[in-house]
């Protein structure tokens, strides 16, 4: 059995991964832009896609984040059978993830107060942005013996136009498809900060669904679609939104489908996300 990292060097290692989350677009997101600048027939939208890349080659150099709303820190971990995840390792995991936040830096959002106050946002907030604690953490089982630990980005516009909701799907796919390009239309239509990458899960309960949302975020390939997810980018594009919302051909640059287990029922839970122009902001590394 391989020896864990020490402590402290999963820390850092941590550290590096949420710096590295934020501040750069993953190869796959580069090469989609670039077919999209090849494809893009309207002139400003073109340039609006180029700029983007520029934005993403700047952030990347300077280490600094791709947008300043630099997101609530999601972790998702992949855990070989052999390994254990003790209580040491998911406070490194947590001082990691605080220590990047604090260097690159995140955006402080750490709403203070009573449970009144934090919903009502009157207590104030703390300025230190280490302070944005990290959601719930998913653990997933796999095959290889490892420990590999996925840090996402959350931003919040994409959270506002995100919904999870039953599909009556009468034993049709196209039921279910038509349902979710409805939404992602709409919602691309109010996202602002297009061209998104709908992440979507479809599961059996309201949490298994969003959980397989995040992972369709983290093993997502914009260079790699299914026939699934073409036909759900492709009817998104005909909205013809554009970046930035400025109109053109490119509203979606792809999207990212995980489907799960299902129940014996007429209802399919849908969870959809229309991550923004800088997201998936997604990093891994192994412990």
């Amino acid at each position: 059995m391989e020896e864990l990292n020490s402590i402290d060097e999963i820390i850092q290692k941590i550290k590096t991964a949420l710096i590295t989350a934020s501040s750069s677009y993953r190869e796959d997101q580069i090469r989609a832009f670039n077919r999209s600048i090849t494809n893009e027939k309207l002139p400003r939208a073109k340039l609006i896609l180029e700029s983007l890349l520029e934005n993403a080659d700047i952030a990347k150099a300077r280490k600094s984040p791709l947008c300043d709303d630099t997101g609530i820190p999601h972790i998702f971990i992949e855990l070989g059978k052999t390994k254990a995840l003790t209580g040491e390792i998911l406070d490194a995991i947590r001082e990691g993830v605080a220590l990047g936040l604090r260097e690159l830096p995140g955006r402080p959002m750490a709403i203070l107060g009573s449970d009144v106050e934090r919903l009502e946002q009157s207590g104030g907030i703390d300025e230190d942005p280490s302070s944005v604690n990290l959601a719930p953490i998913i653990i997933k089982m796999i095959e290889e013996d490892i420990i590999r630990v996925h840090i996402l980005m959350q931003g919040g516009g994409p959270e506002i136009r995100g919904r999870t909701h039953r599909v009556f799907h009468k034993h049709s796919l196209e039921v279910i498809l038509e349902e979710v390009i409805s939404w992602a239309k709409e919602e691309a239509e109010n996202l602002g900060c297009t061209p998104c990458v709908p992440a979507i899960g479809i599961g059996r309960t309201h949490f298994e669904a969003t959980s397989l949302m995040i992972e369709a975020m983290i093993r997502g390939n914009l260079d790699k679609q299914s026939k699934l997810e073409e036909q759900i980018t492709n009817s998104i594009n005909e909205s013809q939104v554009g970046a930035l919302g400025l109109k053109g051909d490119t509203t979606a640059l792809g999207t990212f489908l995980n489907v799960g287990p299902q129940r014996a029922s007429g209802v399919r839970i849908v969870s959809l996300r229309l991550c923004c122009c800088v997201e998936p902001r997604v990093a891994s590394v192994l412990l």
